[in-house]
Formats: structure tokens, sequence, C-alpha cells
């Protein structure tokens, strides 16, 4: 009865690895500054975290067929009675899990540093009253006045 289960927890654990990596995905197009690859990134996201909820509704399913409460309670004790392979697959699929919402969190804040960055920037631009260069690509203020960006 416990390979059903086990099998379950592999799947699960292995659609959460792929969640991570495109977490990291997202994490280095943000350090590159590609922001133009972010919504499909987050599509992607998307899809496999449905596909996440879709796998543990499967082994919540599993664990009830088997007798077992269909939450983490169940889980456990169907792993403390299992064997060593449940308790390994069970171990692996927390710790991907752990890893998961611990890079989701960075990437949570690498995105809150961009947007801040972005509002104290037009807030700055806003505050002057006038742009920094005008149409013709000349510096308006500051020590460099009347500098042109094609000259450096």
């Amino acid at each position: 009865m416990s390979e059903l289960l086990l099998q379950h927890m592999n799947r699960e654990a292995a659609a959460i690895g792929s969640f991570i990596e495109l977490l990291d995905q997202e994490a280095q197009a943000m350090t590159d500054g590609n922001f133009a690859t972010l919504p499909e990134l987050a599509e992607r996201k998307s899809q496999q975290a449905d596909a996440i909820v879709q796998l543990r509704s499967q082994r919540e399913a599993e664990q009830l067929a088997q007798g077992f409460a269909p939450d983490r309670s169940g889980v456990e004790a169907a792993v403390s009675i299992g064997g060593k392979a449940l308790h390994k697959a069970w171990s692996e699929l927390q710790q991907r899990a752990a890893q998961a919402r611990q890079s989701n969190h960075r990437n949570g804040v690498m995105i809150h540093t961009h947007l801040e960055f972005t509002r104290q920037s037009i807030a700055f631009l806003q505050a002057t009253g006038k742009p920094l260069y005008g149409p013709n690509g000349t510096h308006h203020s500051g020590a460099t006045q009347g500098s042109s960006l094609g000259l450096g």
C-alpha cells in the first residue's frame, strides 16, 4: 500500500523541484535585468504551482484511501509505519517545500527592492519639475550642465 503513496510523494517532490528551478530562473532574470522574461516565467510558475496543488490533492486522496487523514498528520502517520523509503521521500518533499518557500521569499524581496527603487526614481524625477535631459540629449542640471549624452 505504501508504494502508491511513495510514488505520489516522489512526483510531488519532482514538481516542487521544477518550481524551484523556475524561481531560480526568475531570480537570475532579475539579477541580470532581463525583465522582459518575467511575464513568461510568472506564467510557467503559476502552471507549476497548479500542478503541485493537484499532485498534493492526489497524495492526500491516496492517504485517505489507505485509512490515513488527508493532511499532514495523516502523511506523518503513514510515514511512521511505512518504512525507510517512505520516510526518505517525505523528508525530501518537506526539504524541497522549504527551499521553494525560501526561494519564493527571496524573489519577493528582489521584486519589492526593484519596485521601491523605481518608485524612488520616479519620485525624484517628478520632484525636479523638469526632465534631466532635453530632447537633444543635453543634460539640464548640476556641474555637467550643457553636456550631451552623445559626448559623454
